[in-house]
């Protein structure tokens, strides 16, 4: 498989791995939120009754598993192309 094809092949693959990632991501986030503090629901930006610094660190544990989760399945993706078709996505 020549590099262009092997691109354009991985794209709908990483598009589908990236929905599945943000999936995830949400449910390993709202288990994670339970755990760290003890409540089912995680603050929205808006909501009034919660401070800032519930609100933000909420909105920064969420960032980084959204993104350590996203990088892991795209790598687990990319290696997985590598070993179908001998070729490393780009």
């Amino acid at each position: 498989m020549s590099g262009k094809v092997g691109k354009l092949a991985y794209k709908p693959v990483g598009l589908l791995l990236g929905v599945g990632a943000g999936m995830v991501a949400g449910v390993v986030f709202k288990e994670v939120w339970k755990l760290a503090a003890g409540d089912d629901d995680a603050p929205d930006a808006t909501d009034e009754d919660r401070g800032w610094g519930e609100i933000l660190a909420a909105a920064a544990l969420q960032g980084a598993i959204f993104a350590l989760v996203r990088a892991a399945v795209h790598r687990g993706g990319a290696v997985g192309v590598r070993k179908l078709t001998g070729q490393w996505p780009d």
